[in-house]
């Protein structure tokens, strides 16, 4: 497929990539992670999370993501929602992109008393912290639309429900 960009057709690279990702709460904040310089967009506040390897279940995939970006053990994780972008615009390597992500979002309950820290330190996450629910947007900015949808559907998220 070519898309007609300007005055010149592009023949965008067409990626599709499955994650699971982890919506963990604590007294009204939310666990947030950083993307490092060598991720894409590189400086995005997103959910602790990431692609699901080829034959990995969705399941251990959230849990292993948990860990490597946040230091985390899950003490359960329930599969809660979908989420998905469809973008065609220049991404990665200023290059133009057809990009189509499904995100598996997972209602995961943690300790909050073990304090987050990020384990895969070359990785392509930089921080985690527990942020306030009212400051998601304004002091972690940018956020990716997963983080907007799940804020958007909080309650849906309650480890008790």
């Amino acid at each position: 497929m070519t898309h007609q960009w300007g005055a010149r057709v592009v023949d965008p690279s067409r990626t599709q990539r499955l994650g699971a990702y982890a919506v963990a709460l604590d007294a009204g904040r939310l666990l947030l992670t950083r993307i490092s310089p060598i991720g894409y967009p590189a400086g995005t506040w997103t959910l602790p999370g990431g692609g699901v390897d080829h034959g990995e279940s969705p399941n251990d995939a959230v849990r292993r993501e948990l860990y490597e970006e946040a230091g985390l053990e899950a003490i359960s994780a329930r599969l809660v929602d979908v989420h998905h972008v469809h973008i065609v615009e220049v991404g990665r390597g200023d290059q133009y992109e057809d990009y189509h992500g499904v995100h598996l979002l997972y209602a995961v309950e943690v300790d909050p008393a073990i304090e987050p820290h990020v384990v895969d330190v070359d990785g392509t996450t930089d921080l985690v912290r527990w942020v306030p629910i009212e400051e998601i947007g304004s002091v972690t900015r940018p956020v990716l639309p997963m983080v907007t949808h799940a804020l958007e559907h909080l309650d849906q998220f309650d480890v008790g429900s």
